[in-house]
């Protein structure tokens, strides 16, 4: 361990208020390192919890698997008691028996069970001090198995960045931020809503089952919270919502504006994907699949010959490179490549009004190749039914999106193709797909599950196969 490090430990712990001193600093450390292999573990804990009697205290000993990590930062940090701060259970300590009793919308399926244990925890203290350590610590272990489920990494998201996946999922990172919390319920609350849009479909559905007493979750309701847990609970953010097919823009955790979007058709739906945007792309080109090359493109060229291909800004590449010539586009033999004798060339069209493009672009980081766009073609927007891309998504309204990015008027800077000009900051953007709609008061309304992901064993993936990665 460095100085630097250990440093950082001393003013981890003093910027905290616990006292912890310097000769202590390697098996703080310990500790610290015994709660980084929890969370692995604890996701996977869906099992019935085991419980055994212990006669002297007459409290139940929970075996969890974050139970080990608890115990070694109660006692490498010292912390004084969380759920039992002035020697009787707080409010937070029914506050989290609750949320455990739902926890099974969050992924927890034992936390029911457990909700029963530690509701006979808390009776065992009653008259009887010394068994408030064992409550306590118990109480801990829940809730840092709680908070290392509810934020899992959502199923078959691409994630651009680590630092986009939820976060504070350490034993260490839970227990001290919920030891120096100035409102325990504030804090517990904050950290179990995720972000309003998890919060308002988990109410929704915990609520049809207390009222039904139907206490299983609909699995289409477990399927929309995990693609919805990746959404950032605040801050200035683009969502977009193949469910709804529509782009939200958020700042302050709150949507102020939003347009229409064409998403991925069935076949190639648009994937799940979390990133940051930098850049506005203006007069972008447009590269065309390869499925379009050897169907209409090679078949309306074949029809109009090389006046239609040069009425769209048409160009034939010598391949996929960045510097690539542009080959004379009757030098290729358009029929066989219409009847699929040939490997289609690379067609790239120019920037302008009939780029299917429109006049801007808008890229982030991913390993699909996917991306916003303008279009030229607005009449898809009218449509109640708009999944019919190749799986980047066309924006209704390009220019009021780019003066939102932009913070000014999106003006071309040149007529040169493919002009980056960068954003003043990051804008972190999520792709993820929501058919469970929070309505006012409280419901929920369904809107049509396109792609089929809330079907049990829905396997989340990309069918989306880029103009280059098809050409290879």
């Amino acid at each position: 361990m460095n100085l630097r490090y250990r440093m950082g430990i001393v003013q981890l712990v003093v910027g905290r208020g616990i006292n912890v001193s310097i000769h202590r600093l390697k098996s703080v450390a310990l500790a610290s390192a015994i709660a980084l292999s929890a969370p692995a573990a604890a996701v996977a804990q869906q099992a019935a919890v085991p419980a055994t009697a212990v006669p002297a205290a007459g409290l139940p000993v929970v075996s969890l698997p974050t139970a080990g990590s608890v115990a070694a930062i109660y006692d490498q940090y010292k912390i004084k008691p969380i759920w039992f701060r002035n020697g009787a259970p707080s409010v937070a300590a029914t506050q989290l028996v609750q949320i455990l009793r739902r926890s099974p919308l969050d992924g927890l399926g034992s936390g029911p069970q457990l909700a029963d244990q530690i509701d006979a925890a808390v009776r065992a203290t009653a008259g009887n001090p010394a068994a408030i350590p064992q409550a306590e610590q118990l109480m801990s272990s829940a809730w840092v198995l709680y908070v290392q489920t509810i934020k899992k990494p959502t199923q078959g998201m691409i994630y651009a960045y680590d630092v986009l996946k939820p976060k504070g999922t350490r034993t260490d990172q839970i227990l001290l931020g919920l030891s120096a919390a100035p409102s325990l319920e504030s804090h517990i609350s904050s950290i179990a809503a995720m972000n309003p849009i998890y919060a308002s479909i988990r109410d929704a559905e915990w609520a049809r089952m207390q009222a039904t007493g139907n206490m299983t979750p609909d699995p289409r309701i477990l399927a929309n919270l995990d693609r919805v847990r990746s959404i950032p609970a605040k801050g200035r953010f683009i969502l977009v919502d193949s469910g709804s097919q529509r782009m939200f823009m958020y700042e302050n955790g709150v949507p102020v504006d939003s347009m229409k979007v064409v998403v991925g058709m069935p076949t190639m739906p648009t994937p799940l994907i979390a990133s940051i945007m930098y850049y506005v792309t203006f007069n972008p080109q447009w590269n065309a699949p390869v499925h379009l090359v050897k169907g209409p493109i090679a078949k309306k060229t074949l029809a109009g010959g090389m006046k239609y291909f040069n009425q769209m800004g048409y160009e034939v590449m010598a391949d996929w490179s960045s510097n690539s010539a542009v080959l004379p586009a009757d030098s290729v033999d358009w029929k066989a490549v219409a009847s699929g004798s040939v490997t289609p060339p690379r067609v790239r069209q120019k920037p302008g009004k009939e780029n299917f493009m429109g006049l801007l672009k808008f890229t982030f980081p991913n390993s699909q190749d996917i991306y916003l766009h303008d279009t030229p073609a607005k009449n898809k927007f009218a449509e109640a039914d708009r999944a019919d891309s190749n799986g980047c998504v066309r924006v209704e309204d390009a220019q009021r999106f780019a003066r939102w990015l932009l913070g000014r008027e999106p003006v071309a800077p040149g007529a040169d193709p493919e002009i980056p000009v960068q954003m003043p900051a990051g804008v972190p953007i999520i792709l993820t797909y929501i058919t469970a709609q929070p309505a006012p008061g409280g419901q929920l309304t369904w809107v049509k599950d396109v792609y089929g992901w809330d079907q049990p064993g829905a396997q989340i993936a990309s069918s989306y196969v880029s103009p280059v990665a098809a050409a290879r």
